[in-house]
């Protein structure tokens, strides 16, 4: 976890310049692209929020869980509870209270949960998750399996002057782009400080951490609820876009799917985090869109070519795509030593070991 090679957040100038890049042309799609595909670069964005979140708990502090998306769901369940059938509802306190709502279920799940390690914490998130999913799925009350309509998108109207109208495509996707960005910048602070070094160092070595006097389990569960708080902030704008949330979201796929997203970006790199849900929307796109051959419909087995695709990028770049591509420009372009990955602390440092 204290060389690059553990954590690719110390990336060269060649992936560095690609991430820019990438930021440049997110920025300027909206002026280029159709309503259509700026909806779904906004979904893309979203995604890439829940699986930054979802790689503080997997890439840095080595917690691997299977229901991360009951977080995602709850917070765009909250905002269809919180919306009125015949008008929008204000932004600024409907935003932070559904944020709250995930991390406070995040808060209560996690106490439990990260008593328990390895095996047993990812069958336990799963548990929970799915305990959550059916309290939705099974209840006419909470909209049931058909879910619920949001007629409003929020109304970011402050004292009635309107800064933004989140009603506007465009308007929506800076938004989303804003809040993709401040995310991003929060995690790769974290990373540097003293919660960040701690964190990693309890994905190295929880026992050495504990010896030397670190309560472990507060720390866990700091990150365990904030991981749960970003998730609902992708809940919210995800509910919000799409107009619509129902127990789908909640569900053991939609964790899987951030899971292949993080793996497949680069574990334990919030900028691979980004780079893998970018990637596997687009190929979930591609594999659907896939001709039939004769009698046999290839897009309609999508989820084997994905699979497929998985493998080959954990057989070939086990860092992921951003990994490869740093290990194609590291011959390059070495980062300095100055510049490396927040160490765990020097005790922790133990090879082969874990947490």
């Amino acid at each position: 976890m204290s060389s690059p090679k553990a954590n690719l957040e110390t990336l060269p100038r060649s992936a560095q310049l690609l991430l820019a890049l990438g930021l440049v042309a997110l920025a300027a799609f909206p002026f280029a692209g159709s309503d259509f595909y700026i909806q779904m670069v906004t979904r893309m964005m979203i995604l890439a929020i829940f699986a930054m979140s979802l790689d503080l708990l997997q890439g840095v502090t080595g917690l691997v869980s299977l229901g991360h998306a009951a977080y995602f769901g709850l917070a765009g369940y909250a905002l269809a509870f919180l919306t009125p059938a015949g008008e929008p509802v204000s932004l600024w306190w409907t935003l932070p209270l559904a944020v709250l709502a995930s991390a406070l279920a995040a808060l209560v799940i996690g106490f439990f949960v990260v008593r328990t390690h390895g095996i047993y914490f990812i069958m336990v998130t799963m548990a929970f998750a799915q305990m959550v999913f059916y309290l939705f799925f099974d209840n006419k009350v909470l909209g049931g399996s058909d879910g619920i309509y949001i007629n409003f998108k929020p109304d970011a109207s402050l004292l009635g002057w309107l800064p933004f109208d989140l009603e506007n495509k465009q308007v929506f996707y800076f938004f989303t782009l804003a809040c993709l960005v401040g995310v991003y910048a929060f995690l790769r602070r974290l990373l540097w400080s003293p919660l960040g070094r701690a964190l990693a160092g309890i994905r190295v070595n929880e026992h050495r951490m504990r010896a030397m006097g670190f309560a472990t389990f507060g720390y866990k569960l700091s990150a365990f609820t904030l991981a749960g708080a970003l998730a609902g902030l992708a809940g919210y704008l995800w509910g919000a876009q799409t107009g619509f949330v129902n127990p789908e979201l909640m569900g053991f796929h939609m964790s899987a799917h951030a899971i292949m997203m993080v793996i497949l970006g680069g574990m334990g790199n919030f900028a691979g985090a980004i780079v893998g849900a970018f990637a596997f929307e687009s190929l979930l796109h591609e594999f659907k869109d896939l001709p039939a051959v004769g009698a046999f419909n290839l897009g309609k087995h999508w989820q084997l070519w994905m699979g497929l695709f998985i493998v080959l990028v954990v057989t070939f770049a086990p860092r992921g795509l951003l990994g490869l591509l740093g290990r194609l420009g590291v011959r390059k372009d070495r980062p300095a030593a100055p510049h490396a990955a927040p160490p765990a602390p020097a005790a922790v440092r133990k090879e082969g070991s874990h947490a």
